[in-house]
């Protein structure tokens, strides 16, 4: 599943995400978030490509286990897992070489 514009009506727990097999990018953030906009054409523009890694976009905030669990601070937050296990990670990307580089590191 390439690039999705939508946030994800629930968000999956740590144990789900750890268990999927192959290339998952989440992405951590907020519909609200300014930083989070500006990003999302850098982003579609890396994953739009990619039908091989998974996307979720998951709205992130106090209290939220999964975002927790990644100790995420700042949004956007885009993390690359293989197998569900994290290679890389990008934090507030602000030009496309910051993407490519952690969607390099997925092979």
């Amino acid at each position: 599943m390439p690039y999705s514009a939508e946030f994800a009506a629930a968000e999956p727990s740590r144990v789900e995400v750890d268990a999927w097999p192959g290339l998952t990018a989440i992405e951590f953030g907020a519909p609200w978030c300014p930083h989070c906009i500006d990003a999302q054409p850098l982003f579609e523009a890396t994953l739009a490509a990619r039908a091989d890694i998974r996307h979720l976009k998951i709205e992130d905030g106090p209290g939220r286990p999964l975002g927790r669990s990644f100790r995420i601070k700042l949004w956007p937050t885009l993390v690359l897992l293989r197998d569900g296990v994290e290679v890389a990670r990008v934090v507030r990307p602000t030009v496309q070489a910051e993407v490519d580089a952690v969607i390099a590191a997925a092979g």
